[in-house]
C-alpha cells in the first residue's frame, strides 16, 4: 500500500492530542493552548459529533466546534483533526478548512458508510485516518483503507483503538495487538498510530499502552486530553489533563523510526505470539476466578470437587474443536489435564478453607 504520507516522511512519531468531545470554545481554547506549550503535539483533535450508544447523553456540537477547531489552528499554528461518519460531515469539514479526518470504529465496521464517504471524497486531497472496527476482523479494517485508499487519498493512516471486550479484561477495549502487528506486516508502508485513551478506558493505564505502542514500532498516538477530565461529558475516565499528557511524553521511549531499527518479520511473529500469550493468561486468570464460584456453590451444595461426568464432556468436546482448528487432540488433552489438576486443586482449598453461608462459623456443636 504504498502512497505519498509526508506527515510521516521523519524520523520521530506523529502525536495528536486534545478532548474527546468539544463542549465549549472555553474548554478547547484553554486545553488547545497547554498542549501547544508543552511544544509536543503535532495536531489537535476533537469530536464535534458524537452520538452515542443510547440517546440523552451529549452528542457533540457540530458546525459550532468546527469553528473553533479553526479558530485554533489559526492561534496556535496547530493542525486540526476531527471524526467524519457521514459525506454531510466531510463538506463541513472541507468548509471550515480542517486539517485531517479521521473514521471512526463504528463507520469503519460498515461497508456502505465508508463507501459513501470514499465516494464523496473524490478529487479531495486531505490525510484519513481509519480507526480500527469493533471486532476483530483484520480484512474488515483493510476493506475499510482500501476503499478510502481507491478513492484517490495520498496520505492514509490506521489507528490502533482496540477492540470490543468480549470478555472481562482490564481494559476498555482489549488490544489483540497481534491483529495490528499483522496488518504492519502485510502493509509495511501503512503508518499505524495507537489510541491509547480506548484501549486503556483509564488514564492510569494510559502510559503503558503508549510504550507498548511504541515498543511495536508504531507510528504515533492520537491520546484523548481535557483541561479538567473530571467533568468531561464524554469519556472522562480515560481523558488526561494537558499535565500529564507532558508528563507522559517525558517519560515515554521511542525507539528510532528509522528503516535500520524496523523489527525482522521474525520480530513481529514473535510480538504477536506475545500478545496471544498475554491473552491466555488473562482467560486463564479469568477461568480460575469461576472455579471459585464453583468451588463456593459445591460448598453450598456440599458436592465433590471432582464430577466424572463433566470431565469426561470436557474432554470430548475440546479434542473434537481442537482438531477442527488443526490442533494435536492429545496435546490438548495434556493442556486440559494440567489445567484440571490445578482446578480441582483451587476448589480443595477453597473449600477446605471456607466455611458455607448457612453455617455460623461462631455457634458451638
Amino acid at each position: 500500500m504504498t502512497q505519498n504520507n509526508e506527515l510521516f516522511n521523519r524520523n520521530k512519531p506523529l502525536i495528536i492530542a486534545g478532548p474527546c468531545s468539544a463542549e465549549s470554545r472555553e474548554q478547547m481554547f484553554e486545553c488547545a493552548e497547554a498542549l501547544a506549550k508543552t511544544g509536543k503535539v503535532d495536531a489537535f483533535r476533537s469530536g464535534v459529533w458524537k452520538p452515542r450508544t443510547r440517546p440523552g447523553q451529549f452528542e457533540g456540537l457540530g458546525e459550532t466546534a468546527l469553528q473553533w477547531l479553526t479558530e485554533i489552528k489559526q492561534q496556535f499554528n496547530l493542525p486540526v483533526i476531527t471524526e467524519i461518519a457521514t459525506p454531510q460531515h466531510l463538506e463541513k469539514c472541507l468548509k471550515y478548512g480542517i486539517d485531517m479526518l479521521w473514521i471512526g470504529a463504528r463507520t469503519s465496521g460498515n461497508p456502505f458508510s465508508i463507501n459513501e464517504i470514499a465516494e464523496a471524497l473524490r478529487g479531495v486531497n486531505i490525510p484519513v485516518f481509519v480507526k480500527n472496527p469493533p471486532n476483530p476482523d483484520l480484512e474488515l479494517w483493510i476493506g475499510a483503507i482500501e476503499r478510502i485508499k481507491n478513492s484517490g487519498i495520498r496520505t492514509i493512516a490506521a489507528i490502533h483503538r482496540g477492540f470490543y471486550p468480549y470478555r472481562t479484561s482490564i481494559y476498555r477495549n482489549i488490544p489483540q495487538w497481534e491483529i495490528a502487528i499483522e496488518l504492519k506486516i502485510r502493509y509495511p508502508d501503512l503508518p499505524i498510530l495507537c489510541d491509547p485513551s480506548h484501549i486503556a478506558g483509564d488514564h492510569s493505564r494510559i502510559f503503558d499502552v503508549a510504550q507498548y505502542a511504541f515498543d511495536i514500532m508504531m507510528n504515533g498516538l492520537m491520546i484523548e486530553v481535557h483541561p479538567n477530565p473530571e467533568v468531561a461529558k464524554t469519556d472522562a475516565l480515560q481523558q488526561i489533563t494537558p499535565q500529564r499528557f507532558n508528563e507522559i511524553m517525558n517519560l515515554l521511549q521511542v525507539r528510532n523510526q528509522t528503516s535500520n531499527s524496523t523489527p525482522s518479520v521474525l520480530d513481529q511473529y514473535r510480538m504477536q505470539i506475545d500478545s496471544i500469550d498475554y491473552q491466555l493468561i488473562e482467560l486463564l486468570g479469568k477461568r480460575f476466578e469461576i472455579s471459585y464460584k464453583i468451588a463456593e456453590f459445591k460448598k453450598q451444595n456440599r458436592l465433590a470437587p471432582f464430577q466424572i461426568n463433566r470431565w469426561k464432556q470436557i474432554i470430548e468436546t475440546r479434542q473434537r474443536q481442537a482438531e477442527a482448528v488443526g490442533l494435536n487432540p492429545d496435546f490438548i488433552l495434556q493442556l486440559l489435564q494440567c489445567i484440571h489438576k490445578e482446578s480441582i486443586s483451587v476448589q480443595n482449598r477453597h473449600m477446605q478453607n471456607s466455611t458455607p453461608q448457612s453455617e455460623d462459623p461462631n455457634k458451638k456443636k
